[in-house]
Protein backbone atom coordinates (compact mmCIF):
# COMPACT_ATOMS: atom_id res chain seq x y z
CA UNK A 1 0.00 0.00 0.00
CA UNK A 2 2.83 2.59 0.73
CA UNK A 3 4.73 1.62 -2.56
CA UNK A 4 1.68 2.43 -4.54
CA UNK A 5 0.90 5.79 -2.60
CA UNK A 6 4.59 6.38 -3.30
CA UNK A 7 4.25 6.15 -6.81
CA UNK A 8 1.19 8.10 -7.04
CA UNK A 9 3.05 10.78 -5.46
CA UNK A 10 6.00 10.33 -7.92
CA UNK A 11 3.46 10.89 -10.77
CA UNK A 12 1.94 13.80 -9.17
CA UNK A 13 5.33 15.73 -8.58
CA UNK A 14 6.66 14.53 -12.47
CA UNK A 15 3.38 16.23 -13.66
CA UNK A 16 3.57 19.23 -11.47
CA UNK A 17 7.32 19.61 -12.77
CA UNK A 18 6.08 19.70 -16.12
CA UNK A 19 4.93 22.97 -18.38
CA UNK A 20 1.50 23.19 -19.18
CA UNK A 21 1.09 22.55 -22.12
CA UNK A 22 -0.16 25.45 -24.84
CA UNK A 23 0.08 28.00 -22.06
CA UNK A 24 1.66 31.24 -23.27
CA UNK A 25 1.21 32.20 -19.64
CA UNK A 26 4.12 32.65 -16.70
CA UNK A 27 1.32 30.64 -14.81
CA UNK A 28 2.69 27.00 -13.72
CA UNK A 29 1.81 24.19 -11.91
CA UNK A 30 3.51 25.06 -8.74
CA UNK A 31 1.30 27.95 -8.72
CA UNK A 32 -1.26 25.13 -7.49
CA UNK A 33 1.19 24.12 -4.96
CA UNK A 34 1.71 27.55 -3.36
CA UNK A 35 -2.18 28.55 -3.62
CA UNK A 36 -2.93 25.13 -1.67
CA UNK A 37 -0.77 26.01 0.95
CA UNK A 38 -2.62 29.24 1.59
CA UNK A 39 -5.79 27.53 1.79
CA UNK A 40 -4.27 25.63 4.33
CA UNK A 41 -2.72 28.50 6.15
CA UNK A 42 -5.83 30.28 5.82
CA UNK A 43 -7.93 27.56 7.44
CA UNK A 44 -5.68 26.58 10.04
CA UNK A 45 -5.20 30.37 11.25
CA UNK A 46 -9.21 30.41 11.20
CA UNK A 47 -9.45 27.67 13.23
CA UNK A 48 -6.97 29.14 15.84
CA UNK A 49 -8.50 32.36 15.91
CA UNK A 50 -12.15 30.82 16.45
CA UNK A 51 -10.64 29.16 19.59
CA UNK A 52 -8.67 31.76 20.84
CA UNK A 53 -11.75 34.02 20.96
CA UNK A 54 -13.59 31.30 22.10
CA UNK A 55 -11.36 31.28 25.06
CA UNK A 56 -10.85 34.67 25.67
CA UNK A 57 -14.26 35.23 25.58
CA UNK A 58 -15.06 32.22 29.06
CA UNK A 59 -11.78 33.49 30.89
CA UNK A 60 -12.70 37.55 30.09
CA UNK A 61 -15.15 36.50 32.96
CA UNK A 62 -12.42 36.47 35.55
CA UNK A 63 -12.20 39.94 36.46
CA UNK A 64 -11.22 41.97 39.11
CA UNK A 65 -8.88 40.48 41.49
CA UNK A 66 -9.93 36.89 40.01
CA UNK A 67 -7.78 37.75 37.13
CA UNK A 68 -4.45 36.86 39.25
CA UNK A 69 -5.49 33.12 40.33
CA UNK A 70 -6.80 33.13 36.25
CA UNK A 71 -3.54 33.85 35.07
CA UNK A 72 -1.49 32.05 37.35
CA UNK A 73 -3.27 28.67 36.94
CA UNK A 74 -3.06 29.08 32.71
CA UNK A 75 0.36 29.74 33.63
CA UNK A 76 0.74 26.84 35.10
CA UNK A 77 -0.97 24.69 32.88
CA UNK A 78 0.70 25.87 29.84
CA UNK A 79 4.19 25.22 31.33
CA UNK A 80 2.89 21.79 32.06
CA UNK A 81 2.19 21.16 28.65
CA UNK A 82 6.26 22.76 27.49
CA UNK A 83 7.78 19.96 30.39
CA UNK A 84 5.31 17.07 28.98
CA UNK A 85 4.92 17.64 25.38
CA UNK A 86 8.07 19.67 24.96
CA UNK A 87 9.76 23.16 24.35
CA UNK A 88 8.41 24.44 21.38
CA UNK A 89 10.87 27.48 21.07
CA UNK A 90 10.87 30.68 20.11
CA UNK A 91 10.67 32.95 17.07
CA UNK A 92 14.53 33.07 17.42
CA UNK A 93 14.14 29.19 16.64
CA UNK A 94 11.82 29.40 13.54
CA UNK A 95 14.32 31.66 12.00
CA UNK A 96 17.30 29.40 12.87
CA UNK A 97 15.94 26.56 11.35
CA UNK A 98 14.86 28.58 7.64
CA UNK A 99 18.09 30.07 7.86
CA UNK A 100 19.90 27.09 9.20
CA UNK A 101 18.05 24.20 8.69
CA UNK A 102 17.61 23.88 5.43
CA UNK A 103 14.12 25.49 5.34
CA UNK A 104 12.79 23.31 7.56
CA UNK A 105 10.16 23.79 10.37
CA UNK A 106 9.64 20.50 12.67
CA UNK A 107 5.99 20.09 12.63
CA UNK A 108 6.64 17.69 15.87
CA UNK A 109 6.25 21.08 18.03
CA UNK A 110 3.35 22.18 16.75
CA UNK A 111 0.64 20.54 19.86
CA UNK A 112 3.18 22.31 22.37
CA UNK A 113 2.70 25.75 20.86
CA UNK A 114 -0.91 25.74 20.05
CA UNK A 115 -1.84 24.77 23.15
CA UNK A 116 0.22 26.49 25.02
CA UNK A 117 -0.22 29.62 23.39
CA UNK A 118 -3.85 29.53 22.89
CA UNK A 119 -4.00 29.41 26.94
CA UNK A 120 -1.02 32.61 27.60
CA UNK A 121 -3.08 34.48 25.00
CA UNK A 122 -6.53 33.80 25.82
CA UNK A 123 -5.52 34.40 30.01
CA UNK A 124 -4.72 37.83 29.20
CA UNK A 125 -0.96 36.91 28.26
CA UNK A 126 0.97 40.69 26.99
CA UNK A 127 1.95 37.99 23.84
CA UNK A 128 0.09 37.65 19.98
CA UNK A 129 -0.73 34.65 18.13
CA UNK A 130 1.18 35.64 15.48
CA UNK A 131 4.42 33.26 16.06
CA UNK A 132 2.01 30.07 17.18
CA UNK A 133 0.47 30.78 13.63
CA UNK A 134 3.86 31.07 12.11
CA UNK A 135 5.53 27.89 13.45
CA UNK A 136 2.09 26.08 12.50
CA UNK A 137 1.87 27.45 9.20
CA UNK A 138 5.54 27.11 8.08
CA UNK A 139 5.67 23.95 9.62
CA UNK A 140 2.88 22.72 7.12
CA UNK A 141 4.75 24.22 4.07
CA UNK A 142 7.78 22.14 5.25
CA UNK A 143 5.31 18.95 5.42
CA UNK A 144 3.79 19.98 2.22
CA UNK A 145 7.58 20.41 -0.07
CA UNK A 146 8.34 16.92 2.06
CA UNK A 147 5.33 15.51 0.31
CA UNK A 148 6.17 16.78 -3.04
CA UNK A 149 9.84 15.71 -2.43
CA UNK A 150 11.12 19.66 -2.98
CA UNK A 151 14.43 20.07 -1.96
CA UNK A 152 17.22 22.62 -1.06
CA UNK A 153 15.52 26.25 -1.84
CA UNK A 154 12.24 24.73 -3.35
CA UNK A 155 11.94 23.39 -0.08
CA UNK A 156 12.79 26.50 2.24
CA UNK A 157 10.42 28.74 -0.31
CA UNK A 158 7.26 26.75 0.83
CA UNK A 159 8.31 27.16 4.28
CA UNK A 160 8.87 30.53 4.07
CA UNK A 161 5.69 30.90 1.66
CA UNK A 162 4.29 28.75 4.73
CA UNK A 163 5.01 31.53 7.58
CA UNK A 164 4.03 34.53 5.20
CA UNK A 165 0.25 33.08 5.48
CA UNK A 166 0.08 32.77 9.16
CA UNK A 167 1.60 36.37 9.02
CA UNK A 168 -0.93 37.26 6.41
CA UNK A 169 -4.35 35.66 7.94
CA UNK A 170 -3.54 37.79 11.27
CA UNK A 171 -2.72 41.28 9.72
CA UNK A 172 -4.63 41.30 6.38
CA UNK A 173 -2.14 42.51 4.51
CA UNK A 174 -0.72 39.70 1.93
CA UNK A 175 2.17 42.03 1.07
CA UNK A 176 3.47 43.19 3.94
CA UNK A 177 3.16 39.43 5.41
CA UNK A 178 5.05 37.88 2.87
CA UNK A 179 7.81 40.72 3.13
CA UNK A 180 7.67 39.76 6.92
CA UNK A 181 8.19 36.50 6.02
CA UNK A 182 11.49 37.40 4.83
CA UNK A 183 12.91 40.28 6.69
CA UNK A 184 12.85 38.85 9.75
CA UNK A 185 15.00 36.24 8.81
CA UNK A 186 17.37 39.59 8.59
CA UNK A 187 17.66 41.94 5.85
CA UNK A 188 21.14 41.03 4.42
CA UNK A 189 19.70 37.77 3.60
CA UNK A 190 16.03 38.94 2.43
CA UNK A 191 17.79 39.03 -1.33
CA UNK A 192 18.97 35.66 -0.99
CA UNK A 193 15.19 34.27 -0.21
CA UNK A 194 14.05 36.40 -3.16
CA UNK A 195 13.06 32.59 -4.38
CA UNK A 196 10.31 32.69 -1.86
CA UNK A 197 8.94 36.49 -2.72
CA UNK A 198 5.56 34.42 -5.29
CA UNK A 199 5.40 31.80 -3.76
CA UNK A 200 4.79 33.89 -0.24
CA UNK A 201 2.20 36.59 -2.17
CA UNK A 202 0.62 33.46 -3.64
CA UNK A 203 -0.25 31.66 -0.57
CA UNK A 204 -1.19 34.84 1.35
CA UNK A 205 -3.46 35.91 -0.83
CA UNK A 206 -5.31 32.61 -1.01
CA UNK A 207 -4.59 32.63 2.93
CA UNK A 208 -5.94 36.44 3.17
CA UNK A 209 -9.34 34.83 0.73
CA UNK A 210 -10.19 32.02 3.19
CA UNK A 211 -9.48 33.93 6.42
CA UNK A 212 -11.46 36.52 5.48
CA UNK A 213 -14.29 34.09 4.57
CA UNK A 214 -14.53 32.23 7.70
CA UNK A 215 -13.28 34.92 10.18
CA UNK A 216 -14.26 37.92 8.71
CA UNK A 217 -11.33 39.87 9.90
CA UNK A 218 -8.87 41.73 8.15
CA UNK A 219 -11.28 43.82 5.20
CA UNK A 220 -10.49 47.29 5.98
CA UNK A 221 -8.02 49.10 8.83
CA UNK A 222 -8.31 47.17 12.28
CA UNK A 223 -7.66 50.01 13.91
CA UNK A 224 -9.57 53.57 13.14
CA UNK A 225 -7.32 56.37 12.98
CA UNK A 226 -8.14 60.38 12.78
CA UNK A 227 -7.88 61.16 9.09
CA UNK A 228 -4.80 62.61 7.96
CA UNK A 229 -3.73 64.54 4.78
CA UNK A 230 -0.06 65.59 4.81
CA UNK A 231 -0.15 69.57 4.51
CA UNK A 232 3.65 70.80 6.13
CA UNK A 233 6.71 69.80 4.81
CA UNK A 234 8.07 69.39 8.27
CA UNK A 235 5.90 66.23 8.85
CA UNK A 236 8.82 63.81 7.74
CA UNK A 237 10.61 65.82 10.53
CA UNK A 238 8.15 65.39 13.12
CA UNK A 239 8.05 61.84 12.00
CA UNK A 240 11.45 60.94 12.36
CA UNK A 241 11.45 62.78 15.85
CA UNK A 242 9.08 60.73 17.14
CA UNK A 243 10.48 57.90 16.15
CA UNK A 244 13.81 58.73 18.06
CA UNK A 245 11.50 58.85 20.84
CA UNK A 246 9.75 55.75 20.16
CA UNK A 247 13.10 53.58 19.81
CA UNK A 248 13.87 55.34 22.89
CA UNK A 249 11.01 52.78 24.34
CA UNK A 250 12.21 49.94 21.93
CA UNK A 251 15.59 50.43 23.51
CA UNK A 252 13.99 50.29 26.99
CA UNK A 253 11.86 46.94 26.26
CA UNK A 254 14.95 45.10 24.93
CA UNK A 255 17.03 46.15 27.94
CA UNK A 256 13.61 45.45 30.32
CA UNK A 257 13.54 41.63 28.56
CA UNK A 258 16.99 41.27 29.43
CA UNK A 259 17.05 41.82 33.08
CA UNK A 260 14.01 39.43 33.25
CA UNK A 261 15.41 37.25 31.32
CA UNK A 262 18.28 37.15 33.37
CA UNK A 263 16.34 36.77 36.64
CA UNK A 264 14.28 34.00 35.78
CA UNK A 265 17.61 32.30 34.33
CA UNK A 266 18.62 32.14 37.69
CA UNK A 267 15.48 30.40 39.37
CA UNK A 268 16.31 26.91 38.64
CA UNK A 269 12.83 25.60 38.67
CA UNK A 270 10.82 23.49 36.09
CA UNK A 271 9.49 25.69 33.63
CA UNK A 272 5.87 25.27 34.78
CA UNK A 273 6.97 26.93 38.38
CA UNK A 274 8.47 29.76 35.94
CA UNK A 275 5.34 30.31 33.93
CA UNK A 276 3.15 30.60 37.08
CA UNK A 277 4.86 33.13 38.90
CA UNK A 278 4.64 35.26 35.59
CA UNK A 279 1.23 34.58 35.80
CA UNK A 280 0.65 35.92 38.81
CA UNK A 281 2.89 38.91 37.99
CA UNK A 282 1.23 39.47 34.96
CA UNK A 283 -2.44 39.19 37.11
CA UNK A 284 -1.06 41.80 39.21
CA UNK A 285 -0.32 43.93 36.76
CA UNK A 286 -3.52 43.68 34.89
CA UNK A 287 -5.63 44.00 38.02
CA UNK A 288 -4.58 47.69 38.85
CA UNK A 289 -4.26 48.24 34.84
CA UNK A 290 -6.93 46.36 33.23
CA UNK A 291 -6.20 47.75 29.80
CA UNK A 292 -2.69 45.83 29.91
CA UNK A 293 -4.51 42.91 29.65
CA UNK A 294 -4.10 40.60 26.39
CA UNK A 295 -2.08 41.40 23.14
CA UNK A 296 -3.53 45.02 22.27
CA UNK A 297 -5.37 43.76 19.23
CA UNK A 298 -8.85 45.28 20.62
CA UNK A 299 -7.10 47.08 23.01
CA UNK A 300 -5.51 49.64 20.64
CA UNK A 301 -8.75 50.90 19.49
CA UNK A 302 -9.84 50.79 23.37
CA UNK A 303 -7.04 53.19 24.16
CA UNK A 304 -7.84 55.78 21.14
CA UNK A 305 -11.06 56.02 22.32
CA UNK A 306 -10.37 56.41 26.04
CA UNK A 307 -9.27 59.66 27.43
CA UNK A 308 -6.62 58.73 30.13
CA UNK A 309 -4.63 61.31 32.13
CA UNK A 310 -0.69 61.30 31.05
CA UNK A 311 0.30 60.08 34.38
CA UNK A 312 -1.81 56.87 33.72
CA UNK A 313 -0.82 56.45 29.68
CA UNK A 314 2.78 56.86 31.31
CA UNK A 315 2.18 54.36 33.64
CA UNK A 316 0.31 52.00 31.09
CA UNK A 317 2.97 52.58 28.62
CA UNK A 318 5.71 51.45 31.62
CA UNK A 319 3.87 48.51 32.76
CA UNK A 320 2.86 47.60 29.42
CA UNK A 321 6.56 47.07 28.96
CA UNK A 322 7.13 45.25 31.80
CA UNK A 323 4.43 42.49 31.17
CA UNK A 324 5.32 41.84 27.68
CA UNK A 325 9.18 41.36 29.50
CA UNK A 326 7.34 39.30 31.69
CA UNK A 327 5.37 37.74 29.08
CA UNK A 328 8.34 36.81 26.86
CA UNK A 329 10.78 35.38 29.67
CA UNK A 330 8.76 34.10 31.92
CA UNK A 331 8.54 30.79 29.21
CA UNK A 332 4.73 32.13 28.38
CA UNK A 333 4.08 31.58 24.17
CA UNK A 334 3.29 34.03 21.45
CA UNK A 335 4.29 36.85 19.69
CA UNK A 336 5.42 40.37 20.67
CA UNK A 337 4.34 42.65 17.34
CA UNK A 338 0.86 43.63 17.79
CA UNK A 339 2.15 44.28 21.78
CA UNK A 340 4.84 46.68 20.46
CA UNK A 341 2.10 48.09 18.44
CA UNK A 342 0.20 49.39 21.70
CA UNK A 343 3.25 50.43 23.36
CA UNK A 344 3.64 52.53 19.99
CA UNK A 345 0.20 53.64 20.41
CA UNK A 346 0.48 54.30 23.69
CA UNK A 347 3.69 56.82 23.74
CA UNK A 348 1.64 58.58 20.96
CA UNK A 349 -0.64 59.93 22.96
CA UNK A 350 2.24 60.71 25.67
CA UNK A 351 3.54 62.93 22.79
CA UNK A 352 0.46 64.23 21.98
CA UNK A 353 -0.16 65.93 25.06
CA UNK A 354 3.14 67.96 24.74
CA UNK A 355 2.22 68.66 20.92
CA UNK A 356 -0.88 68.62 20.38
CA UNK A 357 -1.16 70.69 16.89
CA UNK A 358 0.58 68.01 15.33
CA UNK A 359 -1.33 64.96 13.88
CA UNK A 360 -2.39 62.32 16.43
CA UNK A 361 -2.20 60.07 13.28
CA UNK A 362 1.16 60.79 12.22
CA UNK A 363 2.08 61.22 16.17
CA UNK A 364 0.65 57.53 16.93
CA UNK A 365 1.82 55.76 13.37
CA UNK A 366 4.78 57.11 13.42
CA UNK A 367 5.73 55.60 16.77
CA UNK A 368 4.45 51.92 16.23
CA UNK A 369 6.40 51.89 12.96
CA UNK A 370 10.05 53.18 15.28
CA UNK A 371 9.71 50.77 18.02
CA UNK A 372 8.63 47.81 15.78
CA UNK A 373 11.38 48.16 13.81
CA UNK A 374 14.00 48.50 16.38
CA UNK A 375 13.15 45.59 17.88
CA UNK A 376 12.12 43.12 14.99
CA UNK A 377 14.50 44.47 12.44
CA UNK A 378 12.07 45.03 9.57
CA UNK A 379 11.43 48.21 8.28
CA UNK A 380 9.60 47.42 4.77
CA UNK A 381 7.29 44.96 5.64
CA UNK A 382 6.53 47.15 9.06
CA UNK A 383 5.63 50.47 6.64
CA UNK A 384 3.17 48.00 4.82
CA UNK A 385 1.58 46.46 7.93
CA UNK A 386 0.63 49.53 9.53
CA UNK A 387 -0.28 51.50 6.56
CA UNK A 388 -2.78 48.47 5.95
CA UNK A 389 -3.82 48.04 9.42
CA UNK A 390 -4.52 51.91 10.51
CA UNK A 391 -5.81 52.96 6.60
CA UNK A 392 -2.77 55.68 7.18
CA UNK A 393 -2.26 55.79 3.43
CA UNK A 394 0.68 57.88 3.27
CA UNK A 395 3.93 55.31 3.19
CA UNK A 396 6.58 58.24 3.11
CA UNK A 397 6.30 59.33 7.05
CA UNK A 398 5.85 55.61 8.37
CA UNK A 399 8.71 54.81 6.29
CA UNK A 400 10.85 57.40 7.41
CA UNK A 401 9.98 56.48 11.36
CA UNK A 402 10.25 52.60 10.68
CA UNK A 403 14.00 53.64 9.05
CA UNK A 404 14.66 55.38 12.11
CA UNK A 405 13.63 52.79 14.07
CA UNK A 406 15.76 50.52 12.71
CA UNK A 407 18.77 52.50 11.99
CA UNK A 408 19.10 53.68 15.68
CA UNK A 409 18.30 49.85 16.92
CA UNK A 410 21.00 47.98 19.11
CA UNK A 411 24.21 46.80 17.44
CA UNK A 412 23.40 42.92 18.84
CA UNK A 413 19.81 42.42 17.30
CA UNK A 414 16.72 41.42 20.03
CA UNK A 415 16.26 38.43 17.87
CA UNK A 416 19.52 36.63 18.41
CA UNK A 417 19.04 34.16 15.50
CA UNK A 418 19.34 37.78 13.30
CA UNK A 419 23.01 37.98 14.29
CA UNK A 420 25.37 37.83 10.90
CA UNK A 421 28.16 35.67 12.99
CA UNK A 422 25.71 33.34 14.39
CA UNK A 423 26.01 31.34 10.17
CA UNK A 424 30.03 31.55 10.90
Amino acid sequence: MKLKRRRKLVTYLNILDQPIRFNPFVFSRKFILWAVLGLFGGIIASVYWIVLEFLTHQLAFFEGWLVIPTMATCGLLAGLIIHFIGDPGEIHLIVNNIRFNKGKLDPKNNPSMVMSSLLCIASGGSLGPEAPLVQVTGSTGTWLGKLFRLKGEALRSMSIAGMASGFTALFGAPLGGSLFSLEILHHKHAVEYYKAIIPAFVASSFSYIIFAIIVHLGIGPIWDLPSYEMQDKFDFGYAVFFAIAATGVGWLFIFCTKFFKSAFGKLQVPIYIKTTLGGIILGIIVFYLPITRYFGHHEISQLLVSDFSLQILVAILVFKIIAIAITVTSGWRGGFIIPLFFCGATLGLILHHFLPSISLSLTIVSCMAAINACVTRTPMSTTILLATLTGFTYFIPILFASLTGYFLAPRIPFIASQMEHSEN
